[in-house]
């Protein structure tokens, strides 16, 4: 078959029979690897680096190109031909591996900031560090966490011999999850009057990809892991939250509110948004 009849006939498999040919078989690819998609289903060498991304078909009328931490995703409408995604990729040559090579980065930081959890790790706590220090003894059947009387940048965690590391997580993370919950409260606590507004409830979220929300009926919700964070960014979320209290949008007099409690916001919020929390 000829390069030139290969996209009609795709086409045609397509139209009539709802799929699409396997593709011919590429030669090796060449030493060079980007980043994997997990969920990849289609292949592509791109200046020497063979591309494994995940390729979807929707109802859209353009072709997609998208670079996450996952790696590359191709979305195209159902009856574009292959070789046309192919050319478009080969037209963002420079565009994908520039993305792929940023996440690579970025996924390679986050597997060295991640926590190891056995004595003496650093854990992130109120913009500085706390040193775990484990305390194992045979016959303890109950486990506690406490800040050492004698160094508070020392948090000791008292497990059974068969601790695993699982679990000094647990309750590393129960413990801070405790003080977030204190220093939340007392921070709603203090600027809640400033604002000249009520809050009713906290509640502690997980959330992957927000600090916190507020509900019309005096709910805040903050994100736990704000305590690795200084008393700065975490009372800039605070306020932020309660300004919700007064406007739920982020309009001009929202920002007016936040403004009159927090004259550096601006440079607070822009810190936020640096903040690259280790993976947990």
């Amino acid at each position: 078959m000829s390069p030139r009849a290969r996209p009609l006939m795709q086409q045609l498999l397509l139209d009539l029979f709802g799929f699409e040919p396997a593709p011919p078989a590429r030669p090796p690819a060449p030493a060079g690897q980007a980043l994997v998609h997990p969920q990849s289903n289609r292949a592509i060498v791109l200046q020497g680096s063979r591309v494994a991304y995940a390729f979807r078909r929707g109802r859209r009328r353009t072709i997609g190109l998208s670079v996450d931490e996952h790696g590359l995703t191709v979305s195209a409408p159902r009856w574009t031909p292959l070789a046309e995604v192919e050319a478009m990729l080969h037209e963002k040559t420079r565009w994908v591996l520039d993305r792929l090579a940023e996440a690579q980065r970025l996924q390679a930081q986050a597997a060295a900031e991640r926590i190891v959890w056995h004595d003496g790790a650093a854990l992130p706590y109120l913009g500085g560090a706390l040193t775990l220090r484990l305390d194992i003894a045979p016959e303890r059947r109950r486990s506690s966490a406490a800040l050492d009387p004698r160094d508070a940048a020392v948090l000791w965690l008292r497990l059974p011999e068969d601790a695993q590391a699982g679990q000094v997580r647990d309750l590393a993370q129960a413990w801070l999850m405790r003080q977030a919950r204190q220093c939340f409260s007392a921070r709603l606590d203090h600027f809640a009057p400033q604002l000249a507004v009520r809050w009713r409830r906290l509640t502690l979220s997980s959330a992957r990809t927000r600090w916190g929300s507020a509900g019309a009926n005096g709910t805040i919700a903050l994100n736990w892991r704000l305590i690795h964070l200084s008393q700065g960014l975490i009372d800039y979320v605070v306020v932020h939250e309660l300004a919700h209290l007064h406007e739920m949008n982020h309009g001009a007099r929202f920002w007016a509110h936040v403004q009159a409690v927090l004259p550096d916001h601006a440079a607070r919020r822009a810190a936020l948004r640096q903040v690259r929390l280790a993976p947990w």
